[in-house]
């Protein structure tokens, strides 16, 4: 998952211009989000990628780079 494709998922969801964004972003401190924001963004972005993002590893994405670093390393291989 491209840093593009997230960018413009977080920008939709707290309705930001995605250019303004970048891998270090930070989630909460940033875009002012709220804990429940939070999850309700994890939320979209497993729906969109099809990749869960379990709670422990939650606690670990602060930045944008930090959720495009996981995707990148869970997604499932192509056969």
């Amino acid at each position: 998952m491209e840093f593009e494709a997230i960018a413009a998922i977080i920008a939709e969801h707290f309705d930001v211009d995605a250019e303004e964004l970048t891998e270090d972003t930070d989630i909460l401190e940033d875009l002012n989000a709220t804990s429940m924001d939070a999850v309700e963004l994890i939320v979209a972005i497993e729906n969109v990628t099809d990749i869960s993002i379990p709670d422990d590893a939650v606690d670990d994405i602060h930045t944008i780079g930090d959720i495009v670093n996981y995707l990148k390393a869970n997604m499932p291989e192509e056969e």
